[in-house]
């Protein structure tokens, strides 16, 4: 369907009980702005019994923002799933740690590929220059500062999430490729933005997070709805009753949503709040 499609959701007769929502690109703005309407729409789910879980690439940390605008009370899915906690930012309900030997490997193909790599533990972001592409956007977005290190290959312990970096998209992809091919059931390999490669466990994927949700929360899979903008992003849309694309998401992450809305720039996510899961809802009632 193309961006802002409707479909009629009246002929749908399962209902939501639980909206899981990516962040960049998604519930927030290119700038990282979450929108009043954005944060109403939540507000109007949650009146109609509607349930509601954020899912990030980021770091717990990263995500402590939208916590108290959003009144979250639900789990926050950080790393894809590789550290699944409660608002408090302290009580860990799973994690899933990369192997060393998945460490080191990822590191190498990283760089071999030429693009920057940075290593994220539970509490700690590495990276080798404070200086390098997209650095500063990074800490702006997460809210904190990264550690400056020489020596990645020594950061094996407690690894959330490897990133590759690069302005140089085509480079990512092809490293994307590779590293999934190389690595194949021992990591999740899939870029969470055109210029980050996002490698974690296999257990700390979006698809697993839709599972994890729904065994803490009580929820069938089949009552989820998932909404998101990158590949990275169709890992969920499989495991989930309903799928919303983004209308700034690729043409084939389109193509394996159930609906597509509008841009994060054109308030795609509360549009889609709006459109697909209030309305099917309503009419589920």
């Amino acid at each position: 369907m193309s961006a802002g499609a409707t479909r009629d959701v009246t002929q749908q007769s399962k209902p939501v009980r639980l909206v899981i929502a990516d962040v960049d690109g998604t519930l927030v703005t290119h700038d990282k702005v979450l929108t009043p309407r954005a944060i109403d729409a939540v507000f109007q789910m949650r009146k109609a019994g509607i349930q509601f879980a954020v899912t990030s690439g980021r770091p717990p940390r990263g995500m402590a923002m939208l916590i108290d605008p959003l009144e979250l009370n639900e789990p926050l899915a950080a790393f894809n799933g590789g550290v699944v906690i409660e608002p408090d930012l302290t009580t860990v309900l799973g994690q899933n740690f990369l192997p060393a030997s998945v460490v080191r490997q990822t590191v190498q193909f990283i760089l071999e590929h030429k693009l920057d790599a940075w290593i994220y533990t539970d509490l700690t972001w590495y990276v080798r220059d404070v200086k390098a592409p997209h650095v500063a956007r990074e800490q702006w977005t997460v809210k904190f500062e990264p550690v400056v290190t020489n020596d990645l290959n020594s950061l094996v312990e407690r690894v959330a999430k490897v990133v590759g970096v690069s302005d140089d998209l085509d480079a990512v992809q092809r490293c994307e490729k590779d590293v999934q091919a190389a690595l194949g059931t021992t990591a999740s390999a899939a870029r969470s933005q055109p210029y980050y490669l996002d490698v974690t466990h296999p257990k700390a994927n979006k698809g697993e997070v839709v599972l994890a949700m729904s065994e803490l929360l009580n929820i069938p899979v089949e009552e989820i709805a998932t909404i998101g903008d990158m590949p990275n992003d169709v890992l969920m849309f499989v495991k989930s009753g309903v799928s919303i694309a983004m209308g700034n998401a690729s043409a084939e992450v389109q193509k394996s949503a159930t609906y597509v809305t509008t841009s994060s720039e054109e308030e795609g996510f509360a549009n889609a709040m709006e459109q697909f899961i209030l309305k099917r809802h309503a009419a589920a009632r």
